[in-house]
């Protein structure tokens, strides 16, 4: 897969790139797309702003919609995962004492737009301790069958998280919340060409995936699927020309969310080719393959370095979050870069220090194993 695969994308060749769980990679020949785009849009900057975007728009969201498998009517695109869950989080109707239902396994992010919202509103952001390592999804089902109250009305999930890297079983907590008719919201940030997703299997209210992530399309691009019975609800983060329009299309939801006057959304419209590229290249075939040597790197990190991974083989997939003993996160992690050229991100959560490794294409079992040579001579400098 290396020799393969890294000369396709853009990617410092000096570099042992082990974080595209971050913000992804993009391959050269998708990134061309989005440059065409850009020219299209300087060429004749009216014509494509005030008319050919929505062409392209209706396109892109076709090609997306069957990848994922849903109605291409129920998706918006936006710039990254944050603005899409803002967006929906702020439209809520949540009123004083009224519960969200999450784990303290949420990207960092998102715990400030529910925090910042539970101000406004006086609601609560209710979190379960989630314990690592994790090893045990009835276990998990059960902690929020036991949160579970009256006050309850949304559960916010993330599919697969960000800082310790764990499937989640969201399907059985989706179940869950409808039984209890409470509102599922699923952050899926790292699923779309990672793990399947299949969102009328699935069947959330609402899912936000990006596709700058494990896609690789260029960065910028991820969607917001809203469950047509709740997109009368969606309000836009931005009032622009889609709000009340004299000229609406045949979905507000749509006009609210994506007529946005100028702005650059070349991004968006590359998601055809970026398709294209994952099925010319047997994607599916690809992540099976990258599952496997994280979860030989996960064995050889753990058993040479004498380090724990925060979850069982069952909840991993192209990447794996580890313990690893830090003062200050930010500096060492730029002197682990600066000393070895590896980009690994050490992260701190939940009072916490660790460090994450993707496993994408590009990487072979000689970029893990250099890794552990570093890793061995930075813990005992």
């Amino acid at each position: 897969m290396h020799n393969t695969y890294k000369p396709l994308f853009s990617l410092d060749p000096s570099v042992t790139f082990l974080n595209h769980g971050s913000f992804g990679a993009c391959p050269k020949v998708v990134f061309d797309t989005l440059i065409k785009f850009q020219k299209k849009l300087e060429f004749e900057p009216v014509k494509f702003l005030a008319h050919d975007i929505y062409h392209y728009l209706k396109e892109s969201r076709e090609a997306l919609a069957k990848y994922i498998n849903c109605d291409s009517e129920d998706i918006a695109f936006f710039p990254n995962p944050s603005t899409a869950l803002n967006t929906l989080i702020r439209s809520l109707d949540l009123k004083q004492g009224d519960e969200v239902l999450t784990t303290n396994h949420e990207y960092g992010a998102l715990d400030r737009t529910w925090g910042f919202i539970s101000k406004k509103r006086g609601s609560k952001y209710v979190k379960i301790d989630i314990d690592i390592p994790f090893v045990d999804k009835q276990k998990f089902i059960d902690c929020f069958k036991k949160a579970i109250n009256k006050h309850t009305k949304v559960i916010f999930l993330s599919h697969i998280t960000s800082a310790t890297a764990l499937i989640f079983p969201v399907k059985e907590i989706i179940e869950l919340a409808k039984k209890n008719n409470i509102l599922t919201i699923i952050d899926g940030a790292h699923v779309p060409a990672h793990i399947d997703l299949d969102i009328r299997k699935l069947d959330p209210d609402f899912y936000c995936g990006a596709c700058h992530k494990w896609m690789c399309s260029p960065k910028g691009v991820a969607f917001l699927y809203v469950k047509e019975e709740f997109q009368q609800m969606m309000e836009p983060l931005v009032v622009s020309w889609g709000y009340e329009a004299e000229n609406p299309s045949h979905s507000q939801f749509l006009d609210y969310m994506q007529w946005q006057g100028t702005n650059d959304i070349s991004a968006y419209l590359t998601v055809p080719d970026t398709i294209q590229f994952l099925e010319n290249h047997n994607w599916k075939e690809k992540a099976a393959r990258c599952k496997e040597l994280n979860l030989w790197a996960k064995n050889e990190i753990s058993s040479q370095l004498n380090i724990k991974a925060l979850g069982s083989d069952e909840f991993l997939g192209q990447m794996t979050t580890f313990s690893l003993p830090l003062n200050d996160t930010i500096e060492q992690q730029m002197e682990f870069y600066k000393k070895y050229k590896i980009q690994l991100p050490f992260i701190k959560w939940n009072e916490q220090t660790f460090f994450r490794i993707s496993s994408q294409v590009y990487n072979s079992k000689e970029d893990f194993i250099y890794l552990i040579k570093s890793l061995r001579e930075f813990k005992s400098i």
